[in-house]
């Protein structure tokens, strides 16, 4: 029995010499954190990026948005016009842009000012058609009107409070900001009126806000991806709902 504990300590002794003579490797000592890691990701500083979004629009068109242009159509003696209300607008859309920011980090908790970018291709259309019938049911007149809200470019400053997950920064923000909309309007009719404006345009800018969530991934030294959900309103004349989900790449130094 003195002989096995004297073998075993004799054994464990030469262990830690070995050990001892070893070369101090990055990975031993837990300094490799790029990556997909569970180790905590430093993303304090300064950061940029790209992103590209699709999303889903409906724009309020007010049902007498027209009613101008109407009234000013003289039609034809005998002839009337069966104007009818304007429906809201729906659409898709596709979009790309840019952000930059900065982070500031206590432990676990990052706190972001973000400016944010997108250029949209936002095109809603909202039509409506009014027929009218004679008593013999032939045909009488044909009445279409037209608005088209557009909705090209937003800026907008951010707010993010994120937490921390290894590689993983989950974070919700809020933000408000301007862009550019323009809304044309085009009304016919037939049999063609004797006098009227047809069409008219206007752009204007405009103000709203965003919310939304999302997350960032640290992919390898301070490249980063991120996805995101952002919810946006913008308030004018016709108001404007967006909802996006984005994607992105970006570099904290």
């Amino acid at each position: 029995m003195r002989r096995f504990l004297l073998v075993a300590v004799m054994c464990g002794a030469a262990s830690v010499a070995q050990a001892a003579d070893m070369p101090d490797l990055p990975f031993l000592r837990g300094s490799f954190t790029d990556g997909l890691t569970s180790a905590k990701v430093n993303w304090q500083g300064y950061y940029v990026g790209g992103q590209v979004s699709y999303g889903s629009v409906t724009s309020k068109v007010p049902p007498g948005a027209n009613t101008d242009l109407q009234s000013s159509f003289r039609p034809p003696t005998g002839v009337n016009y069966n104007w009818r209300p304007l429906p809201n607008a729906h659409s898709n859309t596709t979009g790309f842009g840019a952000f930059a920011g900065y982070n500031s980090q206590w432990e676990d908790v990052v706190l972001s000012l973000e400016a944010n970018y997108i250029h949209d291709g936002i095109r809603s259309v909202s039509d409506s058609m009014g027929v009218i019938y004679n008593t013999d049911l032939s045909f009488h007149s044909l009445t279409h009107s037209n608005a088209v809200v557009k909705l090209s470019d937003f800026g907008s400053l951010r707010v993010r409070a994120g937490y921390v997950m290894g590689c993983f920064l989950p974070y919700a923000f809020a933000g408000t900001g301007f862009g550019s909309q323009t809304v044309d309007r085009t009304i016919s009719a037939f049999p063609y009126p004797v006098l009227g404006t047809s069409a008219a345009s206007k752009t204007k800018l405009v103000y709203g806000y965003s919310a939304g969530v999302g997350i960032d991934v640290m992919l390898v030294g301070g490249l980063f991806m991120r996805t995101e959900y952002e919810y946006r309103r913008v308030t004018s004349d016709i108001e404007t709902n967006i909802n996006t989900v984005r994607a992105g790449l970006g570099y904290k130094f």
